[in-house]
Formats: C-alpha cells, structure tokens, sequence
C-alpha cells in the first residue's frame, strides 16, 4: 500500500493539482485542518502565486470577514492606506497577525502595480461579520441605502436614513455576546429587528430592479459591491433572528445561515472568473457539515456543498491533511491510519489524486485519526470520494503559530 501511494505522490504545484482536474476550475478551494498555522498559508501563497502566473488567476478568498476585506481589496488594487492599515483593519478572526497574510497582501499589490484595471489581483473575505459573535447590520444597511439614495428617486426608497438609524439603535445590543449562548440577550426578534429585515429585502429588490441604470451610471464594480452590502445585512438579519430562536434547531439554523452566507459571496465571487478559496476543510467540503451540542447532533449543508450544487465540475476541493503539530499536542501519526501512511512517504509536502488514493486503500480504508486537540479535524478516509485532491504537510513548526 505505502508503495502505491508513494507512486500518486507529487509536488504541490499548480501543473499537478490541474492534472487531477478534468479542467479549469471556476472556483479551487484549498481547505486546511486547523487555523493559525503559517506554513499551511505559505503553502496557499505558492499555489496563488502559480495560479495567477499559469492558470490566469486573479482572485483569491479567504475565510474572513466579507466587509474588513474590502480595505485589503482596495489596498492591493489601488494602493489606498498602507500595508500596516490593511493589516489591521482588513482580517477579522486574528488573520492580520500572520506574516504569511501579510506577505501576501504585499506580494498582490507589488504584482498589480502598473497592471490594468481589468488584469489586477483582487483579495475578498468570504465570511459574514461573525467573528465570535454578530455583528451590527448597520455598516452593510447604511452602507447600501446610501449607494441607492445617490442615484435613485426618493419616494422608490422603503425608507430614509433616519428610519434606519432609529430602528438599528445602539450597536452594541447588536453585539451582545452573551447573546450566543443566551436568546433572551439577543435583539434579533424585536420588533425593529423584524422592520429592518423587512427594508432590507426591500432595498435588495430595489437593487436588483434598478440594475441597468445603476450599473450605467456607477460601474459594474461599486454596483457589485453595493449587492454585497446586500447579501450582508440580510444575511446578519437572518443570523440574528435565529440567534433570538428558543426552538432546538437554533444552533443548527445558526450554523447554515453562516455557510449560506459563505455560499452566496463565493459564488459572486465566482461570476469574476477563476478564484483560489482558503478556508478550514468543514466549510469546503461537498458534504454536510457536522457537530455536537451535548448529546445533540447537528447537521447542516456545507458552503462548499452548496457551491458545488450551482458549479458542479467548476468547482473542486483540496483538502490538506497534516502529519504533527507538535506543539499543540498532534504527535507523530499512527501508522495504520491515514496521516499516518502519508507521513511515511519522503516529501515535506506533497498532493495526490483523492481517487487513486482511496484505490491505493483498498476496500477497507482504515479508520480516522484520532485528534488528542480539538482545534484540529484529521482527514476521514471515507470521505475521498467527495474531495478532488489530498494535500499533505508532514510537519508543522512551532514558531509559525499565530493565533
């Protein structure tokens, strides 16, 4: 068996991930086990970096905050603020901290200075404002109202400004922690929550209805980001309904409305043209997604699984296996696991077919690793059969730890 893997075992190079493709993908998600670890970046730089010289890539997204990436964006497509401010303000999740993000932020806008405006790198992060807790919808709202009272007739708009502010009221009962684990804490079922829900479909439709002039008289590019604006404040609306929901499926319907949201700012993403996405394996995956709240199992379908559903073979999924993680406690893998038959092959890291690989297993794939630390997730080999590629990194090192 370790020989016939050995055999399917190649550089993690763009030529070799597309040869395990029947084609070009619309959308590459390369998935990690666990976050806060810049060797699993370095190796997602070096593939962008491949892509965008081979492939004719020119987006990359990252599970990050949706809005905070729009100062990235602007940053490596027009040089707006410094390198340090995008760093800062641009990463939600601790993102900002990593020196491997910051090389390639500095990498991007390098690469895109004297580069037309059709040709630029762009940088997206596709996670809503949920960082730990919801955020206040009043940026995406405000944000969306203003883009359409620009250009609009006044009595086509729901409501003014000041209706807005009045009903979102102060933020912070927006960003109430206590409200994760609390209903009772949360605003999302107020009754201004369920006017403000109400607007913002009504200013989703007024964008949409509106698109020719708007487009023509803005550009294709702030019309797109003014339907961003849109997908957030009525995704964090939902969230926060749900969020206020004493009913079991709370959490459940919590965890969907995130990977929803995901789901809908890839697949815009998408309609730009190839795109490399990084995000931890759960949300890539063309399966449901899975947890446990006590004795209660949820479920619920991933980003990936709902992106696949629209792209179908445009759209394809690495997913990294990794061998230790020493400091966290990850030690050598067992050997009759499946980390633990990749950690005998020679390479540091390596990508291989998910298909021959499940062949090379045989009838009776071993059984998954189990993880001595809840911040990694081992790769379970029955489910190859969804996954595209494998990538494996044999070692992580201490002092590339960020988080």
């Amino acid at each position: 068996m370790a020989t016939g893997i050995k055999d399917i075992a190649h550089a993690v190079e763009a030529a070799a991930v597309m040869r395990l493709l029947p084609g070009r993908p619309r959308m590459l998600a390369l998935g990690e086990p666990t976050h806060g670890e810049d060797i699993l970046l370095d190796v997602r730089n070096e593939l962008f970096r491949q892509l965008v010289e081979q492939e004719g890539y020119r987006t990359i997204a990252i599970e990050s905050d949706c809005l905070m990436g729009l100062v990235v964006d602007d940053y490596v497509t027009s040089g707006t603020g410094t390198l340090d401010e995008a760093m800062e303000r641009g990463f939600s999740h601790g993102w900002g901290a990593s020196a491997a993000n910051r090389e390639l932020v500095r990498w991007m806008r390098a690469c895109n200075d004297g580069r037309p405006a059709a040709d630029r790198l762009r940088f997206a992060g596709f996670d809503g404002p949920l960082e730990y807790w919801a955020a206040s919808p009043r940026q995406a709202l405000t944000a969306l109202h203003g883009y359409l009272a620009a250009r609009v007739e006044a009595d086509l708009l729901p409501c003014t400004a000041q209706t807005l502010d009045r009903l979102l009221g102060d933020d912070d009962r927006w960003s109430e922690p206590a409200a994760v684990m609390e209903p009772s804490r949360s605003v999302g079922q107020a009754a201004e929550a369920r006017r403000l829900r109400l607007l913002a479909d009504d200013l989703v439709a007024l964008l949409d209805a509106q698109t020719p002039h708007l487009i023509a008289a803005t550009s294709r590019e702030e019309w797109d980001r003014a339907r961003l604006y849109g997908r957030t404040a009525t995704g964090l609306l939902g969230y926060h309904y749900w969020m206020a929901d004493t009913s079991p499926g709370r959490v459940r319907r919590m965890c969907a409305q995130r990977d929803s949201m995901m789901a809908a700012n890839l697949l815009a993403l998408a309609e730009r043209g190839p795109v490399l996405v990084h995000a931890h394996n759960s949300h890539l995956q063309r399966e449901m997604s899975s947890m446990r709240m006590g004795d209660l199992p949820l479920e619920w379908w991933s980003a990936g699984a709902i992106v696949n559903a629209h792209l179908g073979e445009e759209y394809a999924f690495l997913a990294t296996a990794l061998g230790t993680i020493r400091h966290r406690g990850v030690d050598t893998p067992p050997a009759d696991t499946l980390e633990g038959l990749l950690y005998a092959l020679p390479e540091d890291r390596c990508v291989l077919d998910a298909r021959a690989l499940a062949a090379a297993l045989g009838d009776a794939p071993p059984a998954p690793r189990l993880s001595p630390w809840f911040g990694y997730a081992s790769l379970d080999p029955a489910r190859l059969s969804g996954v595209d590629g494998v990538v494996f990194v044999k070692d992580v090192p201490q002092g590339g730890a960020f988080l």
